[in-house]
């Protein structure tokens, strides 16, 4: 059944997902580029609403990838102490933002993300 805007319930589930899988980075290495990647694959083609999510999902969850990693090299001049654990709640509490916005059906642009994919 449709949804408000023509959008499924199942394109809101699976735009959703391409923001939730990044918590199985906390698993799995690199998961948290991994799960969002499987399912923008699966899905792009079949959903510009999943389209964007996953595109969205993966620049935040690269960039963010790529922020840690200098934060982390950081530590060795202290800095990275402070950086690297607000980059953590960072990437926990903007993937939780970006989860409930798909699920409510709107777009989420992720903050201070480099646009890999448009």
């Amino acid at each position: 059944m449709n949804q408000p805007f023509g959008l499924h319930k199942e394109e809101k589930t699976y735009g959703m997902l391409c923001h939730l899988l990044a918590f199985s980075g906390v698993i799995i290495p690199f998961g948290n580029i991994l799960g969002p990647l499987a399912i923008w694959l699966m899905k792009k083609d079949q959903s510009s609403y999943v389209d964007m999510h996953g595109k969205e999902s993966l620049n935040f969850q690269i960039s963010n990838a790529i922020y840690t990693i200098i934060s982390s090299l950081l530590i060795f001049v202290l800095i990275g102490i402070i950086t690297t654990p607000i980059l953590f709640v960072f990437w926990i509490v903007f993937t939780i933002i970006g989860s409930i916005r798909a699920s409510e059906g709107n777009g989420y642009r992720y903050p201070l993300t480099i646009r890999f994919f448009k």
